[in-house]
């Protein structure tokens, strides 16, 4: 017996590209459904009440000036 590793014919080869050339086509097309998803779910949150008080919060602190920033190095 041999441990060889054998390089498969053209054939086998042109199956196992075909097979992971599907495989990648459909994960793409998952990754796109959760993307329209996850999109669809950030437009949801913006009309909840949370939503709203969250993105005010946000806002109040950006036009805030950022406070002093306290040094805690040690001498």
């Amino acid at each position: 017996m041999s441990n060889e590793r054998r390089i498969p014919d053209a054939p086998t080869r042109a199956r196992s590209v075909a097979k992971l050339q599907e495989l990648v086509a459909r994960m793409d097309s998952h990754i796109a459904d959760l993307d329209r998803l996850n999109a669809q779910l950030a437009a949801e949150n913006e009309n909840t009440g949370r939503g709203a008080y969250l993105k005010r919060r946000e806002q109040r602190l950006a036009s805030q000036e950022p406070t002093a920033q306290i040094d805690n190095s040690r001498s």
